[in-house]
Parts: structure tokens; sequence; C-alpha cells
């Protein structure tokens, strides 16, 4: 079993099968039977879900009881005499195997769809270990149940198969109602999809108002499909028997939640995803998790290494426009590339010096490779021009963080939601950013926390929300103070706190007197008396916890946004506590990883300044190169330099990107795309022909996650080990692997690579880069050694030693700043940069949505994500729409002074009247290249959030009627 008991727990001696055992105290009998080897069938119980008890295979005898019992959801009693395998219990056991397996369709899944993969029946195979009846066979097998001639006649009419929906098949010929799939959509998704309908024989599952499930509001967690004990639900990719060649342990790819995952590979195919009991998630996934996997074996995979054609001009044009790419690149080998991709870099340093070359690193990729990304580019380059997507999304949150309470790493895991009174999201949309973390936040409502929801944006999680603060873009600073000026006026603050705790109190309380509810509230739109309200409970509760997302991030005023975000949870004393906190949602799968890994231009890994004396004289010695003690230029102002004068003695000529794709996800694009095709010598390294692909000089293949071995950390500063899969395509070749020999032809002599017994290079070196980092990071992981990793996939840090289990919840005691105490800056009110007028009337937001992620240079190769989203849309109020002559599914276009797409219109009365939102994940209508490049003083973030735009009609959809 995988369910993990409390260790801590009084144990409970009772007698089972004759012998006499301990169970852990309110430990079911299906749990403790389990433990002391014996195995009872189960069907309706699975771990993590509520035990039901309604499917009766995992019946016993409990002495002293008239009826057998079913031991999921009977607890150990003191002394209690059960007997699991005696001939009753087994008879029992066995009758309803055979009855429910008697009602199963003889062929399984006889459908013949073009939507499904290889439809076609496949017969069991005899060492199949689980069967065409899923777990049904299995228990079958083992318990030696066959279907008799006689109990042929109970086979009921077979309801028709639905395969409606892109990612998972239904049929519910084979489902035994056991509900798990029920328990797994209500109760642990909280997405109220899947219902029991009917009396009797005509009880059956439904979706919604028994719509197809293509055609219900299915989010496609695919958690039913996992909790389906029979196959009656199925990914299309894995119908059929589950044998599989392989299955290999990782993490998932996408955001920053960190679920662990499992690959079931057959014919060196992913074939199906499923949810590990790893600590972020324990075995759920959102739909980009579960199936969005297929991008690695997209025909668009690079395969050999590019060149540039000689004489073709670098067109930012093709960003948008494609041609074939045997017009602009022509295949080379991997020596010519890395020669030409090196030697060119090198020669603009030897004629410009260092700092007229710059690298961008990924979060996409593992911890050992943003180390050695930004070791090369410190050592090899001689400079600090180094950064990465983290510039894009919480560098605001970092610096606010830094500056405040002295890491900018999460004070709480998400999970700790579960311990929260009250639990304020802000400027996040978890349940499409973050599903999974958006679970926990929803079980937290489920059990009577309050969720209060501030965002702009009314979105799903509205519907769990106790207050919904919709207010005004960009007003959050606004509103923030108001809240901080009833707590301080109140009395709410927690003085021993503040006395023992926190520093510069007194400037914050003189700086929020001008911030009333009051007369904040028609600035910020949200009524004075909701705001006391939301003031009064935040810091009256047992615990509070708050978590925010790039709507806090991106802006000017970001910085600010995240101090008043500290002031609330300080002077209120809800931080350093279970279920009390702050924490910003990483959205990519790694940002906090390669952001400790040192992947930015201020510090060296864990946050050591590169201007600090002593952090630059360590990290001289420890790599044995000179070193810049100068910050190095962000992802925007490489951009700046990439188009300055010619005479600028920092002039960026020359760029090495490590998959990322800055001609999608820099702001103000024509700007970006600009800079990048002026670059004299451009080196990307990715698994597609990305935007800036295009524009590169050198393109080299590189692995994909699946294809690797390292580690990355998530959100909840959770080190995670995932496990290489796949081979790499064709030529493609380890991430670790290319930029080792690019480092070689730069001049450094590294060899991190050692040989296995069969004389083959392990992992390229990946466990001691991974050693070398952990030395780098000055205790933060020193407990977290390799071989801990390897066996144990996911440890938290701090770690200090190999006996740490690891700490979850920091700035218990104290803050890791120089005297231990928390430093408060008081906020005032900076306006967005650029405001709505007469001529661009609105307010544009960007973000994410469920199906797509970041750029879209994965998720947009992965055949059922892109089948679920293919296009671009712009969400507006419906009043909007009506007022601009618009029609939902008509086609519109949203311009601003920099740029204009042109995109579906979909009506989302969540959107306020007055704003307009879009996704950036798509090529086809790009938005950012709307938006603002305008920074944050202090993080050196753009202004994605907010921008003057207006929308036009194009292609009003017809009205139907």
């Amino acid at each position: 079993m995988s369910a993990i008991l409390d260790q801590n727990a009084s144990t409970i001696d009772f007698e089972l099968d004759g012998r006499s055992v301990s169970a852990c105290e309110g430990e079911s009998i299906l749990m403790a039977a389990e433990r002391h080897g014996v195995s009872i069938p189960r069907l309706c119980f699975t771990d993590g879900l509520r035990a039901d008890g309604n499917c009766r295979a995992c019946v016993v005898e409990i002495e002293g009881e008239r009826t057998l019992a079913p031991s999921c959801c009977r607890a150990v009693q003191p002394g209690m005499k059960v007997k699991a395998t005696s001939e009753r219990s087994r008879k029992a056991q066995n009758m309803v195997l055979e009855l429910l397996l008697a009602e199963m369709p003889e062929e399984g899944f006889k459908w013949n769809d073009a939507s499904i993969p290889d439809a076609s029946p496949v017969p069991a195979l005899p060492d199949d270990p689980i069967g065409q009846h899923g777990e049904l066979s299995l228990w079958a097998t083992r318990s030696g149940v066959t279907v008799r001639p006689a109990l042929q006649s109970l086979k009921r009419e077979q309801p028709a198969p639905d395969v409606s929906h892109p990612a998972m098949a239904v049929n519910l010929s084979a489902c035994i109602q056991c509900t798990r799939c029920v328990r797994a959509c209500r109760e642990a998704q909280v997405n109220g999809v899947i219902g029991y309908a009917g009396r009797g024989s005509h009880a059956r599952i439904v979706f919604d108002l028994e719509d197809s499930m293509g055609a219900s509001t299915c989010v496609a967690c695919g958690e039913c499909v996992q909790a389906c004990p029979t196959g009656a639900l199925m990914p299309k990719t894995h119908i059929g028997p589950q044998k599989v060649d392989r299955q290999v342990d990782s993490v998932c790819p996408f955001c920053g939640v960190g679920c662990q995952i499992t690959y079931n590979v057959r014919d060196e195919k992913i074939i199906s995803v499923s949810g590990r009991n790893g600590p972020a998630n324990e075995g759920r996934l959102c739909v980009k998790g579960r199936f969005g996997f297929d991008y690695v074996a997209s025909p668009e995979r690079l395969t050999k290494p590019l060149i540039r054609k000689a004489g073709v001009a670098k067109d930012p044009a093709l960003c948008d426009d494609r041609v074939d790419w045997r017009e602009v690149f022509r295949e080379a080998s991997w020596e010519e590339a890395l020669d030409l991709a090196a030697g060119k870099l090198k020669g603009l340093k030897d004629q410009y010096g260092a700092k007229s070359l710059a690298g961008f690193g990924s979060a996409k990729g593992s911890n050992e490779e943003a180390y050695l990304f930004q070791k090369l580019v410190r050592t090899g380059f001689g400079s600090n021009n180094v950064d990465h997507c983290t510039r894009l999304c919480h560098a605001s949150s970092v610096a606010a963080l830094l500056e405040g309470v002295g890491s900018g790493a999460v004070s709480n895991p998400v999970k700790d939601v579960e311990f929260a009174e009250l639990i304020l999201v802000i400027g996040s949309n978890p349940t499409a950013n973050h599903p999974v973390a958006a679970t926990w936040m929803k079980n937290a409502a489920e059990r009577g926390a309050k969720i209060v929801l501030a965002d702009p944006r009314v979105t799903d999680l509205a519907r769990h929300a106790w207050r919904v603060l919709p207010f005004k873009p960009s007003a959050d600073v606004a509103m923030l103070n108001a809240m901080l000026h009833v707590i301080v006026n109140e009395g709410l603050v927690d003085e021993a706190f503040l006395r023992d705790r926190a520093d510069n109190y007194e400037a914050l309380k003189a700086n929020v007197q001008d911030y009333s509810p009051e007369a904040m509230a028609p600035i910020c739109g949200i009524p004075a008396e909701t705001l006391r309200e939301v003031a009064r409970a935040y810091a009256t509760a047992k615990t509070s916890m708050i978590l925010w997302g790039m709507g806090v991030s991106q802006h000017v005023h970001g910085t600010d946004n995240v101090r008043c975000l500290i002031a609330m949870a300080s002077c209120t004393g809800q931080i350093g506590r279970p279920g009390a906190g702050l924490h910003p949602l990483r959205g990519q799968n790694n940002v906090q990883g390669a952001s400790d890994a040192g992947l930015i231009p201020m510090m060296f890994p864990n946050y050591q300044r590169v201007d600090n004396s002593q952090a630059h004289g360590w990290f001289e010695n420890f790599w044995g190169a000179p070193l810049d003690d100068q910050p190095g230029y962000t992802v925007v102002e490489i951009m700046h330099k990439a188009l300055a004068e010619d005479n600028d003695p920092h002039k960026v000529r020359g760029m090495y990107i490590m998959g990322e794709n800055p001609a999608m996800s820099d702001p103000d694009l024509n700007h970006a795309r600009h800079a990048l095709a002026s670059l004299e010598h451009l080196v990307v390294q990715d698994i597609f022909l990305t935007e800036t692909a295009w524009l590169a000089d050198v393109v080299l293949p590189a692995s994909a996650w699946p294809e690797k071995t390292g580690t990355v950390s998530n959100t909840d500063r959770m080190v995670q080990l995932g496990l290489q899969a796949l081979t790499p395509p064709g030529e493609a070749r380890a991430d670790l692997w290319i930029i080792q020999q690019i480092a070689r032809r730069m001049g450094l002599d590294w060899r991190y690579e050692h040989q296995d017994a069969g004389g083959e290079e392990s992992y390229h070196g990946v466990e001691h880069v991974y050693d070398e980092m952990r030395r780098a990071m000055h205790g933060a992981i020193a407990g977290i050694t390799w071989d801990r990793l390897q066996r144990e996939s996911s440890v938290t840090y701090p770690c200090l030693t190999e006996e740490d289990p690891g700490q979850p919840i920091v700035f218990m005691d104290r803050f890791p700043t120089s005297d231990g105490r928390v430093k408060l800056v008081p906020a005032d009110i900076i306006p967005a940069n650029e405001r709505p007028d007469s001529e661009y009337p609105m307010v544009l937001i960007t973000g994410r949505q469920l199906e797509h992620w970041h750029t879209g240079a994965m998720t947009r190769r992965a055949t059922v994500l892109d089948a679920l989203e293919p296009a671009p849309t712009v969400s507006m109020n419906g009043e909007d729409i009506a007022s601009l002559g618009l029609q939902p599914g008509g086609t519109a276009r949203v311009a601003s002074r920099r740029g204009s797409v042109e995109l579906t219109v979909r009506r989302d009365d969540g959107t306020p009247r007055g704003s307009v939102f879009i996704p950036f994940a798509y090529r086809e209508a790009a938005a950012n290249l709307l938006t603002n490049a305008a920074l944050d003083p202090f993080g050196k973030i753009p202004e994605f959030k907010y921008c003057a735009v207006r929308v036009l009609a194009v292609d009003p959809a017809p009205v139907s009627g």
C-alpha cells in the first residue's frame, strides 16, 4: 500500500487470521492486513480517495458480528478478531469478483473509431499482469476466479461507447459502479462533472446532465481514468491490455507544482502517464501532466544540427509566417555546428570584450543544466550577462522577498492550505495555471476554510470562494494598503511578532494612514466595508496563507505589490507556522531551481550577490577562473543592448539561448525580434525550430524532458529527481553534453562525464554536476545527496545534513536576514506605465490557460492539448462584446501602440468590462506583440499584465437562430 501512515500514531493490538498483530490508530482493516502480508481484493477502494465500501470485494469476518464487513472502511479496534482469508470470507470475495466479471464485455474494447489509436480489439496476453479488465482481471486471476457458464445469462444490455473526448474513451459496459470516478472527480479534484444517476438496474455514471464526455464541462484532468479499476474510462492511447515494456518515474515538465509522474513506455513510445504518490500531488495530475506527453514524438522535433545558409538574412517575419526550413538552414555535422557556434562566440569576445556576449538559460530543463549554463557564461563568456524566464514572471516577487525576509523562496508548501483558516489568492488563476495546487485549495474550502479570491478577473476558483475581490486592474497597492490600514488602525496587529521579529513598522504605520478603505474604494473598485471585512478575517484567523501569481508580479509596481503582502503577513504574525505564510506560485517546472542554481545576472548560486566581495572571491576560487564583479544585464536589458550603437562598449553582439523562446515570451515582440535578428551571432539549443530558432545562425537539437535524467526544484522547494525514459531522436543530444562541448571550445577544460560498467557515458556526468552545484549552494541542499535522491525521489530544502528530513516550513523562529528580522517596506501607488485613452480605451491582461503552457512550443505540439484548445482567443465581457458590435465566435483585431493580432472572440463575463484577456501561447496571434516593455525598477520585470489596447470587429460570427 502506498498510503503513508502517521509514524507517531499509537498502535492497537488485534488478531488477524489467528495471528496477533498491530495496527495504527484509525487504520483500516484492509490497510493493516496489507502491511502484514494478507492480500484482500478491493475494487471500490484506492489510495487517495475516501473509502466507500460499496463493491463488497473486500469483506472479512469479524468475530461477534453477524454479517461480513467491508475491510476498506472499518477501522481496527482493540482486541478485534478478523478472519480475512477464512472460507466464508474468500467465498464472498470470490462471488463478488465472479458476478462482476460475468457482466464484463467478452472482447473488451471493440471500437472502430478513427479517434482512437489502434482501436481494434487487442487480446489479453498470457503474461499480462493486469489484463483486459484492469484491476478486476488482476484480482480475479490472483483469486483463481473464472465465470461459470450458468452466470453468462447475467450479461446486461451494454451501453454504447462514448469517444467524443479528445483524450479519453468511455465504455460503461465495463463499469462496475464502484464510484471511484465520482469520488475522484467530485472529492479529489472537486470538479463536479461526474455523477451517479438512476436507481436499481438503471443506476449509471453520468457526465453533467447526461452529456457526452466531450460536451461536458470536463477539464480532462484524467483523475477518473487513473481511478477506474476496470477500463470503463481509459486514455485513448492506452486502450486494451495494460502491459507496458517499462515504467519510468519522473516529474511533470510543465508548471511549478512539481507533480510526480510515471511514464508508461511501449515500443519506445510513451503511451500514457500516471500520477505518482509524490508529496506535491499525491497521485493527482492535470490535463497537461496526464495528456501533454506526445510532443516528444512530434514530427517537428529537431534531429540534426542546422546552420544558416550563407546570404540568407534573418527575417523576423518568419516568426509568424514560416517557409520550408531548407530555404533558411542546411544540415550539418555536430563537429561543424559546435565549432561554428562556439568559435564565433569566442571570436566576438576576443574582438569586443566579455560584455559583448550574453546567455539565456532555461527553467524548463534541469538544475544541473541551469547550473552548468550560468557557470559557462560567467567563466567562459566572462560576464554576468545570464538570465532566464524568472525575469518575466516572479523577478519582482524575489526582489521584495529578498529585501524583506532574506529569501526568495516560499515559506510554506501549497498543501499547507490544509491548515489554513483563510486563504488569500491574489493575481493568480490556479485552476488554469496550477490545477493540482488548486485542488488542495478546493479541498480546504470543502473542509470549511475561507478562500478570498482577489483578481481583476473572476475565475473558476470563485465558485469555491468565501469572498471575491474583482479589483480594478493595476490597483493592487491601493487595495492592499487599504486592508493594511484596517489591520493597523483597528488594533489587529500581532504586537509580539512586530516587537520581536520586525523592523520599520512605524514607517509602515504612518504610510498607510492615507489609505483608508473609504478613500481607496473608488480607486480599487472594492466597497470599503468588504475591504474591512476581508482584512479583519485575514488578521483574526488562527492561520492565514497568501498565494499569488504573475498578476501581482508583472507590473511596474510588482515589487511594491509584494511588499504589501509581506507587510500583511508580518503585521498579523501570519508567517512561520503551519497554514500561515507567503507563497508565490512558480509558473515553470524549474523556475525555482534555475534561480537557486544562479541563472540570474546579479546572483551566484543560492542568491549570493556577484558584487559581494566575499562571495565573488569564493566563487573565483571554487571555479578556478576570474569572474566579473558587476551584475549583468537582464532579459529585456540584453535586448536593448543588442540594438545599441556600434560604439557602445557594452553592445551585445552574440548570444547563446538554451531552451528559451524570447521571440514569443518577451514584451513588445517586434522590438525583441528585431534585437535577436540584429545579433551578429545567435546560437539556439532547443527541441523544436521555435520562433527564436528561426533567427539563429546555428541551431543545436537538444533533449526533451523525458529524454534526460536530472533534478528540478518545484514551487514548494522540493528537489525532485526525474529519470530518462526515452532516447533523443536522430542526432539530438543531451543538453548537458552540448553545454560541455561549447565550454570546451570556449577554452574551458570541463570533464564531468564518467563511464559506467559498460563503458558508456553515464548521464553525461549529471550526478557530478549536481554534486558540484550542491557545494556551490553553500549548505541549502547539503543534505540532499545524489544517492539520497535516487532513494527518496523528493527532498525539501533547506536540508542541512543527510539526516535532516528537510524543512517544508521556514521562518519559524527567525528570518534569513542579517539581523534575523523581517524588514517592512512602505509602498505607495505607482500608476501603470501606459493608461487607456480615447485611442486605446481598453486594458489588456495576458496569461496562461489550462490546456497550454508558456509560449506553446511543447503544448501546441501535444495532440490532445491542441485538440482541446486549437486556436487563439480573446476573452471579453458580454456587455463589451455587444457594445463593440462583436459576436462570440467572430474575429476581432486587438491593437496596441506596438502591434496588432486577430483572434476569435470568446465570451467570459468574469473578465471585467473595459478589459480583454489573451493567452500568450499562440504564434499566429502572439499576445506579446502588444505588451509593454516598461520595467519594474527593482525586479526589472516587464509590465505584461497591463497595457492600453483597442478592439475592432473583423469578421462577426453569424447569429444563430
